[in-house]
């Protein structure tokens, strides 16, 4: 069976416009996109849209359901790259399989990032 690749990653903040300009920086690879049809701006990195969206009442930001963890070539400099963004180490990091690390980070609006890599 063949899997499918994840089309997007949906973020509930409370200032959207806030929260795409914070991902914008966390992930500096990622380049803003318009959708046409809508006027929607999200991130496109590597064939994956980071989608920035305002919390509500059925789903608000913080960290309370799935986290995607991101591969990283650097953990502790990826994680002090957010960290200088404002982002809150929440669990970890901790050692897992082939001699890799994991952890989580908060971001402003206390969404879980997970970041998992080697230490170098």
């Amino acid at each position: 069976m063949h899997l499918p690749s994840v089309a997007a990653v949906m973020v509930h903040v409370s200032d959207p416009v806030a929260g795409l300009a914070w991902y914008e920086k966390a992930f500096p690879t990622a380049r803003r996109q318009v959708i046409q049809e809508s006027g929607f701006e999200c991130l496109a990195l590597e064939g994956t849209r980071i989608e920035v969206v305002k919390a509500d009442d059925k789903v608000s930001s913080g960290a309370s359901g799935t986290v995607v963890y991101w591969q990283v070539d650097d953990l502790e400099a990826s994680l002090v790259s957010l960290q200088n963004l404002g982002a809150k180490l929440y669990r970890g990091p901790m050692k897992v399989e082939n001699g890799e690390t994991m952890c989580q980070v908060q971001d402003p609006w206390g969404n879980c990032l997970g970041l998992r890599g080697r230490l170098r």
